[in-house]
C-alpha cells in the first residue's frame, strides 16, 4: 500500500506543480530548458504511475463496499467516454467547444466508474485520489487562467470523427489488455 501511496503522491504532486507554484515551474524552465524540463516531468510522472501500478498489484485489498451489480454497465459505459474525452484533448474537435478540461473531466469519469465498479481498498484509494486530484485541478486551472476562450471548431468533422473512432479503438484494447495492467481481466 505504501508504494501505491508514494506513487499517487508523486503523480499528483508533479501535475499541481504547475499550477500551485507557475513561478518555481518557470524557474525551472529557465535554468533546465524547456526540453529537459518535460522530460523531468515526464520521467517522474511516470514513475508515479509504475509505483502505482506495481503498489496496486502488490496490495492485498479488503472490501469496503459492495457495488451494485445494475451500475456496472452504465459505468463501464461511462468508462469509454472517458476515453474519448481523453482522445478529445490532443486533437482539434468540437468536444473542446463544450468542455473546458477534456482531459480531466475524462479522468474524472474514469476514476468515478470505476469506484461505482469497485469496492475494495485499493480502488477506492486509487481511483478517489484521482478523481479528487482530477476535480481540484480544474478548479485550481480555472480560477488561474480566468474566463474560458473556447477554441474554434474545426473546419470539417473528420477530427470530430477521429476522436471517437481512436476513443473506442483504446476501450476495446484497454478491456483486452486490463488483466495485464491490473490484474484484473475484463473479459472472461
Amino acid at each position: 500500500m505504501a508504494m501505491m501511496i508514494l506513487g499517487l503522491c508523486l503523480w499528483i504532486g508533479v501535475h499541481l506543480f504547475p499550477t500551485v507554484a507557475p513561478q518555481s515551474r518557470e524557474r525551472m524552465i529557465s535554468r533546465l530548458g524547456n526540453g529537459p524540463y518535460q522530460g523531468l516531468f515526464a520521467l517522474l510522472v511516470f514513475s508515479g504511475l509504475l509505483l502505482i501500478i506495481f503498489g496496486w498489484r502488490n496490495t492485498l485489498p479488503t472490501q469496503i463496499y459492495t457495488p451494485i451489480l445494475a451500475l456496472r454497465h452504465p459505468a463501464m459505459l461511462l468508462v469509454v467516454i472517458a476515453i474519448i474525452l481523453m482522445v478529445a484533448a490532443s486533437l482539434p474537435n468540437r468536444i473542446k467547444r463544450y468542455i473546458r478540461h477534456p482531459q480531466l473531466t475524462g479522468v474524472l469519469l474514469w476514476a468515478i466508474a470505476h469506484l461505482l465498479m469497485n469496492g475494495d481498498s485499493r480502488s477506492v484509494l486509487v481511483f478517489l485520489s484521482l478523481a479528487i486530484w482530477s476535480a481540484v485541478s480544474m478548479l485550481m486551472i480555472n480560477r488561474r487562467d480566468g474566463t474560458w476562450i473556447k477554441p474554434e471548431p474545426p473546419r470539417n468533422w473528420i477530427w470530430d470523427i477521429a476522436v471517437v473512432v481512436i476513443g473506442l479503438i483504446l476501450s476495446v484494447l484497454i478491456v483486452r489488455f486490463h488483466q495485464y495492467l491490473s490484474g484484473v481481466p475484463l473479459m472472461t
